[in-house]
């Protein structure tokens, strides 16, 4: 039978499991890449398992989230980052060098190989053949060190495209109508493969926006074919010698086929405050606009911007609106200053931001109070942009150019404005210089510690019984923004201590404080919700942070991978009601109790929780295999690896 491409990268990189949908595999990983916010954690890991050096092909560490120089926690982190990738062999992207997906899309990225990121993002791979798969910080920490990946063995959608997208319609359309098509939840396990005949049709760095965006659909990765279009991609950055064809084999099987008429996709955007809430820029034209963004990791490529610069050419941005440009890369910012266009944004009234996450992530550039905010970003959580109350909408970068000329939504194909036909370019700047690779000589470097850098977090054991105390009861579709804040508080990523103060800040203040009172009393803490529990950022502070805070156990309808897998590697057992409706049963405060807990996780038996306030009996699910039942046991994965 023929193998899908998925399949063939999957099939070739196995090392222990059997490829059964669902079922739990070992994977080698041939790359990763971390990025500054969670990559910290991840260094500090990989040296607290005693590893001693880089065992991938490749590894990289970019910084790119916290540029932001306020106070010295950040500037000691890039500090500590540069010496730690000095001394075990990483390569370093210094801050300015852009957004890692990005990246790592024009200098690294491989057809048919894997890539693990320690950004939810890391998918973007996707668009030039990789399966690249975003996860917690630990799980790079293992892969770097030559440890396996674990996952389930997918389900694989194809989904096959026709026709071609008209002019003024975008990569980031087609991604939001797939949003509309198979929402943000429900597709744990699940892996996208595109192909048909309108693949031919979108460029690498469309196919990667389409790919980035798999992420909010909870995907573990969206794969496109390595083909010539590939080829050409690769060859404009320098590296044709590291393409290679990939295709799925004729007769190919695949769990379900999703079929896609680029002709008749149309400008779309994400209406506050989730990616899979999708309007037709029709149904929205002449709603007022306050802000535009235009870049991270989604869509900042060179054509993008080359793009929007051509739209603002000669024209002013409106009174009403302030905009930022933020180019994913410094090689697209350096083209952009050869090219003149650069000098078309700043003339048009444009602000150019650095070449970073900035806006994206909450770090600056916040709206007003109650401000639209049109955004070309991936993600528009409530406030996510580090304004409570804006209203953000994610769009194309022609949407969101139109927007900025004319102070309103706008549909592009209607607003008078020649169409830019920006072509891909044959050759792009290539200039290596802002990446530190590894020497020899550098492995003597001493690892700088800044005074906020501390010890990684470790979990005790995971006691016989659960003697539970709710802390709080969450609804639906929680993110790992509503559990962890991003923004400012980044910058204490390395102080977990301090970190952990915010959690939950946004959605109760008090949660911390209660949650750390209710540990020094001896009670285990759980937190309780909905579906889809922990969407969003693969940060694994979301995990780590409530564990310091005495979480043992989080009840939910269901939960996203990524956060899953974290829980777990920080000693936090996952369960999922048997009976959904017994999530309504629970309130703030309640008692939860299980005489048998450790065992009944360890044999893969139901466990029965008792509601001190009811008396009810309510059956959850811990499904997990023996590998991961061990972690649990041990209090997680740091204590599983040493023995410790």
């Amino acid at each position: 039978m023929g193998q899908n491409i998925i399949e063939k990268i999957m099939s070739a990189h196995l090392r222990e499991g059997e490829y059964v949908p669902g079922k739990e595999v070992g994977i080698r990983i041939d790359q990763t890449l971390t990025q500054d916010a969670t990559g910290t954690m991840a260094y500090l890991q990989f040296e607290a398992m005693g590893l001693k050096e880089i065992k991938t092909d490749l590894s990289v560490s970019y910084v790119d989230h916290n540029t932001v120089q306020v106070g010295f926690e950040n500037a000691d982190d890039h500090k500590y980052l540069a010496t730690v990738a000095a001394k075990y062999g990483v390569v370093y992207s210094r801050p300015g060098n852009g957004i890692c997906h990005q990246v790592h899309l024009e200098r690294f990225g491989k057809p048919g190989t894997t890539l693990l990121g320690s950004d939810s993002h890391t998918p973007t791979g996707g668009g030039i053949g990789q399966i690249a798969i975003g996860a917690g910080g630990l799980d790079v920490a293992v892969a770097m060190g030559g440890g396996l990946f674990y996952t389930a063995a997918p389900k694989v959608y194809l989904v096959k495209l026709t026709g071609e997208l008209q002019p003024w319609v975008t990569a980031k359309d087609v991604v939001l109508k797939m949003l509309e098509l198979l929402s943000t939840k429900g597709n744990v396990g699940v892996m996208l493969e595109y192909g048909g005949p309108g693949v031919k049709k979108l460029s690498v760095p469309q196919r990667a926006t389409i790919a980035n965006m798999g992420a909010e659909m909870g995907v573990t990765a969206s794969v496109f074919p390595s083909d010539n279009v590939t080829r050409k991609f690769m060859k404009a950055q320098g590296r044709e010698a590291d393409w290679s064809e990939l295709k799925a084999d004729r007769g190919a099987k695949y769990d379900r086929v999703i079929e896609l008429d680029l002709s008749a996709v149309e400008p779309m955007a994400a209406c506050p405050h989730s990616p899979g809430i999708v309007k037709k820029i029709s149904e929205l034209e002449g709603k007022a606009v306050d802000q535009v963004c235009i870049g991270s990791c989604t869509n900042s490529s060179y054509k993008d911007m080359m793009t929007a610069a051509e739209v603002l050419k000669g024209r002013k941005v409106h009174a009403s609106v302030s905009l930022g440009v933020a180019p994913g890369s410094r090689q697209v910012l350096q083209m952009l200053a050869r090219k003149g266009a650069l000098a078309n944004l700043l003339d048009s009234g444009a602000r150019i931001l650095e070449s970073a996450c900035g806006f994206c992530i909450g770090n600056h550039f916040s709206p007003k109070s109650g401000g639209v905010s049109l955004r070309t970003s991936n993600r528009n959580f409530e406030a996510r942009s580090g304004t409570a109350d804006a209203q953000v909408y994610l769009v194309s970068p022609e949407v969101a150019a139109a927007a900025a000329v004319t102070g309103k939504f706008t549909d592009p194909r209607k607003a008078g404005i020649p169409y830019p036909n920006v072509k891909e370019p044959a050759a792009c700047l290539v200039d290596d210089s802002m990446f530190i690779k590894p020497t020899p000589e550098l492995k003597s470097t001493e690892v700088f510690r800044g005074p906020n850098l501390g010890e990684p977090p470790k979990n005790d054991k995971m006691p016989e019984q659960l003697n539970g105390a709710v802390m709080i009861v969450v609804g639906d579709k929680i993110t790992t923004d509503h559990i962890m804040p991003a923004g400012a508080r980044l910058k204490y990523r390395s102080n977990v201590p301090k970190y952990a103060q915010y959690v939950f800040e946004n959605v109760d203040g008090t949660f911390a404080k209660r949650a750390l009172e209710s540990k020094a009393a001896g009670a285990h803490n759980v937190i309780v919700a909905g579906e889809s529990y922990g969407q969003g950022s693969s940060r694994e502070h979301a995990a780590m942070c409530p564990m310091y805070l005495g979480v043992k156990a989080v009840a939910a309808k269901s939960f996203e991978r990524i956060h899953a897998a974290n829980l777990l590697n920080f000693g936090i057992a996952p369960l999922t009601f048997k009976n959904p409706a017994d999530y309504a049963s629970i309130q703030a405060g309640d008692k939860l109790t299980c005489a048998d807990w450790r065992a009944a996780a360890a044999e893969g038996r139901p466990v029965m929780l008792k509601n001190g306030r009811t008396g009810a009996s309510i059956e959850c699910v811990c499904a997990l295999s023996a590998r991961q039942r061990a972690i649990l046991a041990a209090g997680g994965l740091l204590n599983h690896t040493t023995g410790k």
